[in-house]
């Protein structure tokens, strides 16, 4: 398969399938829209690259009549798009990303352009030789955060640390480890991968939580992807089943678009599937607790309804944690006193900017529940920035949002304890 395509293409619901509540979203849609040129030829490829930066030239020619400028101009603008390129095409020879790299390399060149067209409209007032300057200083701190973001960050996992203490009258005290992670998006196995099983065996967890996403969202039709994810979890049992004790792995299944076919995942696998269903668990002596696992539909209301009825089987001295791919159901959660709520979904953004976070968190309540840890009334929620990469012609790469697990100390104590929380991060 050719380096610019990756994995198969995305490919929509059969006729007699529903749409997904996700599916039917704008944001969903533009996503599938812009992956479209992963289905061209290579030799395609470079041909619109090229064309609109010689557009650009053509427009600052038009604007100045200075033909020299001009060709600084557009000459400048394809260097960047050409380290744009390389630097995409870098990424499965690193290990990093593996999906089709023409719906990344396309929005890339367009913010380039753009550029290039303002200082092109500016030139009157500040003329061309500080047009030309700009255009380079600008394009080369963009050049510096993609080296960031599509490098750096998304091939490093963070540990995020927390304690929590339960309520919980039915025991006299103890100590849970609690490992959950989220959004795994395998493309191929890489170096993410790898970490993250490494970090299983130095964390040594009780029980080990998957909270969905379990391939990437260019690879959902994919049967490599599949194959290296079902590797992965198996990888994740060994690892597990070598610590002493051994700790219980539970997961639900991610956004529909993304886990349509992933169910399979775990078949004959030592991980348990909750698909709306409650299990009891007692992971230490002294520790019980009721985790709630739910298919998240992305239909709230649906979803709510089931999470009132499992909620409603789980005896009160008992704590709860809710898993649930997405952090929509927290209203409710907290109302139904659910004591952990984990999730992910969002990525934390994947690209954020400083003091204003998430530009997107494709998530129906938008930015209230972005990333991190949040509390309302007696239920904690964390929502994951995960681990692997949205997708389509989404960015393939995360800026000031790492990757993560979260390893979880909670304390099952007497009545008389108080809840708290406090966080540390390591990387």
């Amino acid at each position: 398969m050719s380096i610019w395509q990756g994995c198969s293409p995305h490919t929509e619901h059969a006729p007699d399938q529903s749409p997904d509540v996700l599916e039917s979203r704008l944001f969903h849609r533009l996503l599938v829209l812009g992956n479209a040129p992963a289905r061209w030829s290579p030799v395609v490829i470079p041909i619109p690259v090229v064309l609109i930066i010689a557009g650009v030239g053509l427009l600052w020619w038009h604007l100045t009549g200075d033909i020299v400028s001009s060709a600084w101009a557009a000459l400048i603008l394809l260097a960047f798009a050409t380290a744009d390129g390389l630097i995409l095409l870098s990424l499965p020879k690193l290990r990093i990303s593996f999906g089709p790299v023409a719906p990344q390399w396309y929005p890339l060149t367009a913010a380039r352009v753009a550029l290039g067209c303002v200082f092109a409209l500016v030139i009157p007032w500040i003329g061309t030789t500080a047009a030309l300057i700009g255009i380079v200083a600008i394009n080369a701190i963009a050049l510096l955060a993609l080296l960031r973001g599509a490098l750096w960050e998304p091939a490093r996992i963070g540990v995020s640390e927390a304690t929590l203490h339960l309520h919980n009258p039915t025991t006299e005290g103890a100590l849970l480890r609690l490992l959950h992670i989220s959004d795994i998006h395998v493309e191929r196995l890489g170096r993410r991968e790898a970490l993250l099983l490494q970090f299983v065996r130095e964390l040594h967890p009780d029980l080990i939580l998957l909270t969905g996403d379990y391939v990437n969202l260019s690879c959902v039709d994919d049967p490599v992807s599949h194959a290296h994810a079902r590797q992965l979890l198996e990888a994740l049992c060994a690892e597990a089943a070598m610590l002493s004790p051994a700790p219980a792995l539970y997961a639900v299944l991610g956004s529909p678009p993304v886990d349509r076919n992933s169910a399979s995942l775990f078949d004959g696998l030592p991980i348990r599937l909750l698909r709306n269903e409650v299990a009891l668990v007692t992971p230490r002596p002294g520790c019980s607790l009721a985790l709630i696992g739910l298919d998240c539909t992305h239909d709230v209301g649906r979803d709510a309804v089931q999470l009132r009825r499992l909620a409603a089987t789980v005896a009160p001295d008992i704590p709860s944690i809710l898993l649930y791919h997405s952090p929509e159901l927290m209203p409710l959660a907290s109302q139904l006193r659910i004591a952990l709520y984990l999730c992910g979904h969002t990525h934390g953004g994947q690209i954020r900017l400083p003091l204003y976070g998430a530009l997107v968190t494709s998530s129906s309540l938008g930015k209230r529940y972005e990333m991190g840890l949040y509390r309302e009334l007696h239920t904690h929620l964390y929502v994951s920035r995960g681990i692997g990469l949205e997708g389509l012609c989404a960015p393939r790469v995360r800026f000031l949002c790492p990757p993560e697990i979260i390893l979880w100390r909670l304390y099952c104590p007497c009545p008389s304890a108080t809840v708290e929380i406090s966080m540390t991060k390591t990387a």
